[in-house]
């Protein structure tokens, strides 16, 4: 009979912790099937880098695309143009260091919030400068321009995102970006 009654609290017990870990597998799954419910959308996006003059008209315009979409575990895109620009490091005309100069555009963690798209942005753009902005005529003068940040723009329109004021002329620097659905 203890035989009996220590079998059946085993199987009581083991029933218990089964139901148990049973129930806390199937909330486990649940909840990450909620977290991947939301549809899976993708967007054309279209960086344009604008230089302005001092009546605030484009004077250098580039554009750079990129496609993305709101996968949770998408580790984001990236956009590098640009050039490696030689600069003589000693008196001798062999002895050289580069310096990469250009575009760099990282997009992060893209989602839609109330029929926008919510992205993280950093955008790094650096160039020479010209000699007469520069003052000096025989070193190289490097501008650089960075920016970081979560935006929120519309569907479809043209969102300036980031500008600043140049630090060699009276005009500005700014980074607008449109973003279109992929169907």
């Amino acid at each position: 009979m203890r035989r009996f009654a220590i079998l059946c609290t085993m199987f009581i017990v083991t029933c218990f912790f089964g139901v148990k870990v049973f129930a806390q597998e199937a909330a486990s799954q649940s909840a990450s099937a909620r977290s991947s419910d939301a549809p899976l959308h993708y967007f054309h996006l279209e960086f344009v880098v604008q230089e302005l003059g001092v009546d605030g008209k484009p004077t250098n315009s580039r554009a750079y695309t990129v496609d993305t979409n709101t996968d949770r575990s998408n580790r984001g895109v990236s956009i590098r143009t640009g050039s490696r620009v030689p600069v003589s490091t000693g008196s001798s005309s062999s002895s050289f260091q580069y310096i990469d100069l250009g575009v760099n555009i990282d997009v992060h963690n893209t989602h839609e919030v109330d029929g926008k798209i919510a992205l993280e942005v950093t955008a790094d753009v650096s160039s020479l400068a010209t000699p007469a902005s520069a003052g000096i005529s025989s070193a190289p003068v490097i501008r650089s321009n960075r920016w970081q940040s979560p935006i929120l723009i519309p569907l479809n329109k043209a969102t300036v995102v980031f500008t600043s004021d140049s630090l060699d002329s009276k005009g500005n620097m700014q980074i607008q970006v449109t973003a279109k659905p992929i169907p």
